[in-house]
Order: structure tokens, then sequence, then C-alpha cells
């Protein structure tokens, strides 16, 4: 079916990511990713959408660094806690192909989704769509996804974890019969 291309953890919801050769996957997605969440000084969720800048700072996932360093960006102080578990929004997994990539430079974007940074977990280089996939599993690595939706706002699917196991570059994207 294909093969992961790239492979992407964002440390801080909203911050920039790292792209990392292999990534274990637990549950809830991809080990270390979106782990914390920014509040204002006001102790309200603070995202991109809101502050623009804080796309472009590289996260390191120590909170101490990441909220000094994004304080020094936004101009404003801010803090950093523990992303909860339940009721975030956040999907476990964010999948984009490299054709929905092609898709969106060409003009196929949907509103507030950025081209240029689809802010997915993995990027694929697959035959097909793979909004197509959805309620269908997918053995990437050694972990099985289960595609669940397609974002509002984002490139891609958003798949939950089946199965925990380890991903890496070059790994193949095997769709599981239905």
């Amino acid at each position: 079916m294909g093969r992961v291309e790239q492979i992407w953890v964002y440390p801080v919801r909203s911050l920039a990511g790292t792209a990392v050769p292999t990534a274990d996957v637990s549950g809830r997605g991809l080990v270390g990713d979106r782990a914390w969440t920014v509040l204002g000084d006001d102790d309200r969720v603070l995202r991109a959408k809101d502050a623009p800048g804080m796309a472009d700072v590289p996260a390191t996932g120590d909170p101490g660094i990441d909220a000094g360093a994004l304080t020094a960006a936004l101009g404003r102080a801010v803090r950093l806690v523990p992303t909860p578990e339940e009721g975030t929004g956040v999907a476990p997994v964010h999948l984009v192909s490299r054709g929905a990539i092609e898709r969106a430079a060409a003009g196929e974007v949907p509103e507030g989704c950025s081209a240029d940074d689809p802010r997915a977990n993995l990027v694929l280089t697959i035959d097909g769509d793979e909004r197509t996939w959805v309620g269908r599993e997918l053995r990437v690595g050694e972990a099985v996804l289960e595609v669940t939706r397609t974002p509002k706002h984002c490139l891609g699917v958003y798949a939950d974890v089946r199965r925990a196991g380890r991903i890496s570059v070059g790994d193949p994207v095997l769709l599981e019969p239905s």
C-alpha cells in the first residue's frame, strides 16, 4: 500500500515538531507527542490559532525550557501543564499522505489548514487517498491503527491505536482486509 516517509513528534501542543527516524506508539499515540499543553497567564489553553508565533517555536519536551522559549517569543508569560489523557479532542495519531500535501499545494486545502505544515505524526507515501480508509485498520511497522475520521481543519486522517509498537521511517503501510 505504501511506506512511512516521515515521522513527527510534537512534544508541546501548537509548537513546532521534531522529525525522528523511529517512534514508539502507545495507546495514547506516539510516545512524547503532545505531552504538554500551553496555558496563558489567565490559565486558559493557548493555541497557535490564538498566537500564531507558537508554531515556529521548537519544542524540546522539557517544560521549563519550552515555557521560557515560548514566553520570550510571545512576550507574555505562559506555563506548560501535562496534557490530560481524556477529552482533549486530540486524536492519538494524525496521518497524511504525500498526495494530500500535493493536493493542498495545488489549492485543495481545508479552511484553517496549512499546506506547508500539516502537523501530522506520519507522512506516508501511498497509492490512493487515505480519506478512503475511515473505519479500516492499518498495520504500520509493529503498530496497528484504526482510522477513525477525517479532520475538519487538517489534511489526512486521524487514527486510534489498536496495537502498540514501534514505527520507523521506511516501514510498510498495509491496509488490513475488511
